[in-house]
């Protein structure tokens, strides 16, 4: 429709009586009878399926023993100093105290370690998505028994992405301030730049303006710029002989002013709630103050559905146990996709579009958990047909508002050589991807992503790859990312070159696309077991629905924005 047709539909069409009503609609999704897709593992492909088996034990190992990890901390000695001498909770135990359960969407545990400074678990801080008062919220709390709370670059990456999330999905973000502030032989890589530490400020303020709410609870340490945490948030809670907020602590003005005093008089919960007004509530202890976290949360102006009627949706056909064989071992050990899409969707029900055309790219509509999504699944290396048939669904979906799942695993295709005749197909097939790329980035429909296997090159962007800005990205745990794939080094040096640098490069390869070596660098939202795959999407997309039922928005302050 040609602009100036569209826009005199827009002025002169309009009903001329509107009805409304403070009351919710209850309205009916419409009913679908998509094909099913039954699909067991053929036979013919049962070593396939059993080597993928074996791999994804392996990786699932791993994941358990790093989880472990993560949960214990800084260690046990920093578990006993925090909770024995200085007389607080740990950070999980907060999180049981501020949501309404433990079926909350961690992002991101990984985070921080195998980094060049060190191990930092959780990279110093837990964020996530969970409900408070059956309203969905991010929060960050940080982990005093990691290094005494001290922000590191990554700690400061993980906060930055989890306030994206909550801009992006305009969720209410509530901060549990335990940090001594930045650590300061790094302090260049946290402080100067656009997107280091100041950038949480900045985006406090964005926030503020775009009308999502944030809380803040300080329950220990907050020193330095982190004392502008709770300053610029909507309210502010703060625990007795617990919290304090101060520029410079004691020690600091002993040494600008020969002054001795105490933490509690130069920044307590007493002086800022009676005297400075920096904080709103005042709590005798921990238990207290995240009842008045809660209370507040519920004095938002959201209006949540009242209790549907239990979702109609059907289970899969075929288990989600079987995931596991179906998580590629490397790209010669990928089954066809369907068999995947069948194990994650309601009633193994896909209505496939465009199936006869650009067969390595699977793309159709699908209900998980009763959410109507559309599905873009690599099937094998991306053609220009399959580039070309995911530019149009893409835009099909954005279109009908429709959220996107994009299941990766993108082929290495190393640089060849080209004849004529195959630079020409390689052009069609470079423009065909960016056509891609630009209607994944255009469109304006929420987009999760889920690397099943590789994520490699540029394909990978053309599946909404990190740098597309995709809503979640998680990984499994036999994911590979990076530009090449393990074992093809030699695509990467001059022809005759020495053997040992081949097995040096392919050995780095192997440890540098790990998922937990990419989960570990952020860049991802969690590594994730195949077999919750279902769930974490069903967390995922009732997250994303949550901001229609804001009410002190209007549709034109919705559209998220770019941090």
């Amino acid at each position: 429709m040609h602009r100036c047709t569209a826009r005199f539909v827009e002025q002169h069409w309009r009903p001329s009586v509107r009805w409304t009503s403070s009351a919710p609609v209850r309205r009916k999704a419409l009913r679908s009878s998509f094909p099913v897709l039954d699909l067991p593992v053929p036979p013919s492909h049962r070593h396939v399926y059993q080597a993928n088996v074996q791999n994804s034990s392996a990786c699932c190992h791993k994941f358990s023993e790093l989880s472990e990890r993560v949960r214990k901390g800084g260690g046990d000695s920093a578990v006993t100093r925090h909770t024995q001498r200085n007389k607080k909770l740990l950070v999980r135990d907060r999180l049981r105290l501020l949501l309404d359960d433990e079926d909350y969407l961690e992002l991101s545990p990984f985070a921080g370690l195998g980094l060049p400074y060190g191990d930092i678990p959780s990279a110093g801080c837990l964020t996530g998505v969970g409900r408070i008062n059956g309203l969905w919220c991010v929060f960050i709390a940080n982990d005093a028994t990691v290094k005494g709370g001290t922000a590191y670059p990554i700690t400061v990456k993980k906060q930055l992405r989890a306030q994206q999330i909550a801009v992006q999905n305009r969720l209410p973000c509530v901060y549990l301030v335990d940090s001594g502030g930045a650590f300061l032989p790094l302090q260049s890589e946290i402080f100067p730049d656009r997107m280091h530490g100041g950038r949480t400020f900045y985006n406090e303020a964005i926030m503020s303006a775009m009308k999502i709410p944030q809380v803040a609870l300080v329950c220990g340490s907050c020193t330095a710029g982190g004392a502008y945490v709770p300053t610029m948030a909507e309210e502010a809670v703060m625990v007795h002989r617990i919290g304090t907020i101060f520029l410079g602590g004691p020690p600091l003005v002993k040494a600008a002013t020969g002054e001795e005093v105490t933490p509690e008089d130069l920044g307590g919960a007493k002086l800022h709630a009676e005297v400075s007004g920096c904080v709103d509530h005042f709590a005798w202890e921990e238990t207290e103050a995240f009842l008045y976290t809660r209370n507040i949360i519920s004095t938002l102006n959201f209006h949540l559905p009242e209790e549907e009627e239990e979702r109609k949706e059907e289970e899969p056909l075929q288990s989600s146990e079987e995931l596991l064989g179906l998580a590629p071992k490397s790209f010669s050990h990928s089954l066809d996709v369907r068999l995947i899409v069948s194990r994650l969707v309601d009633g193994s029900r896909f209505q496939e579009f465009k199936s006869g055309y650009g067969a390595t790219l699977v793309t159709g509509f699908a209900k998980v958990h009763g959410h109507l999504v559309g599905i873009a699944a690599s099937n094998g290396e991306l053609s220009s047909e399959a580039a070309l048939k995911g530019s149009h669904f893409v835009q099909l979906c954005d279109q009908r508002d429709v959220p996107l799942v994009f299941l990766q695993n993108t082929a290495s295709t190393p640089p060849l050589t080209l004849s004529a005749t195959q630079s020409e197909v390689s052009g069609n097939r470079l423009k065909a991807l960016g056509s891609m790329m630009s209607a994944i980035a255009c469109a304006s429909v929420p987009k999760i992503t889920v690397v099943i296997g590789g994520c490699h090159g540029v394909d990978s962007y053309s599946m909404c790859g990190r740098a597309f800005d995709p809503n979640f990205l998680y990984l499994w745990p036999n994911a590979r990312v990076s530009l090449m794939a393990p074992g093809e080094a030699s695509s990467l040096l001059p022809p005759g070159g020495e053997q040992e640098q081949e097995e040096k490069l392919n050995r780095r390869l192997e440890e540098e696309s790990s998922a937990f070596f990419s989960s570990g660098r952020l860049w991802d939202d969690g590594v994730i077991l195949p077999q919750d795959t279902r769930k974490v999407l069903r967390d995922s997309l009732d997250i994303i629905k949550q901001q229609q039922y804001q009410l002190s928005t209007s549709k034109s302050q919705a559209a998220p924005l770019r941090m």
